[in-house]
């Protein structure tokens, strides 16, 4: 049976998005290694590994050095551990999945029945994004097989840069989220309505001002933030008595919240 060797930028069990909806449905045909991020400061190389659903083993590598993500400090440990994983688990028939260009060295070495590239964001458009990433996804278009995008907006910019660029866009989890009569959650059962909300990665996509100024205009209004705060400094977001940071929450938490929304947002 043909394995799925992944490379993500995003951890399994950081915010359940595509990756993971994808993955763990693949996994029903097709055994899945998801390899994530390495985590430096270690004081040797090993390999940290679990199942967090049926069909899927997460790679989480430890690695000496202080370079974060899929750095070129760190290229010949991952290789290194992955094909040690590969050798002692007989994985020799198998597809090259990619999240992150920035993993593309990984490919060197390996014999992939082919590679699939899973364009999900922009990610050279992100604050603080790695000066080798634009490099490595034109190199990456140059090898890989298949290409999928997470929108028509990227869809527009990838499809003339390789022959086969297919729309692939996220949808929602109907059966998580489309259940009735869910209980409010409890941790929000004291914020009046009505009520606005928002789940998902909280970073600098979002108008911090625009989340301000309709707190300000309308400061009946709840509004109600859930989801991690990453590559912004937490003490930069607006703070009103009106405006409720709810942080991480777990994905089965999620359709408790917006239970007891009136208004979704897209801030």
């Amino acid at each position: 049976m043909t394995s799925l060797v992944v490379f993500s930028h995003l951890r399994w069990d950081f915010v359940y998005q595509r990756p993971q909806q994808l993955m763990s449905r693949l996994a029903a045909r097709h055994p899945v290694v998801f390899v994530e991020e390495p985590m430096p400061g270690a004081d040797h190389a090993w390999l940290e590994r679990h199942s967090p659903c049926a069909g899927v083993t997460v790679l989480r590598m430890h690695l000496p050095g202080h370079a974060h993500g899929f750095h070129d400090e760190h290229m010949a440990g991952l290789g290194e551990l992955l094909a040690g994983h590969l050798r002692e688990h007989g994985i020799d028939d198998y597809l090259l999945w990619f999240y992150t260009p920035l993993a593309f060295p990984l490919a060197d070495g390996l014999t992939p029945r082919g590679m699939v590239y899973d364009c999900m964001d922009e990610l050279a458009a992100f604050d603080f994004a790695p000066p080798a990433l634009i490099e490595r996804e034109n190199a990456m278009f140059d090898a890989v097989d298949l290409v999928f995008t997470g929108g028509r907006s990227l869809y527009e910019s990838k499809r003339l840069r390789h022959p086969d660029v297919h729309c692939f866009p996220s949808s929602v989890d109907h059966a998580h989220f489309g259940r009735r009569d869910m209980p409010d959650h409890p941790d929000q059962r004291a914020i009046a309505h009505p009520r606005l909300g928002y789940y998902g990665v909280i970073d600098e996509r979002l108008d911090m001002g625009l989340v301000a100024a309709v707190a300000d205009a309308h400061p009946e209004w709840q509004v109600v933030m859930v989801g991690p705060v990453v590559k912004i400094d937490p003490a930069g977001l607006p703070q009103r008595p009106n405006i409720h940071w709810m942080g991480q929450r777990r994905y089965d938490e999620l359709p408790a919240f917006l239970a007891g929304w009136d208004v979704c947002l897209m801030p």
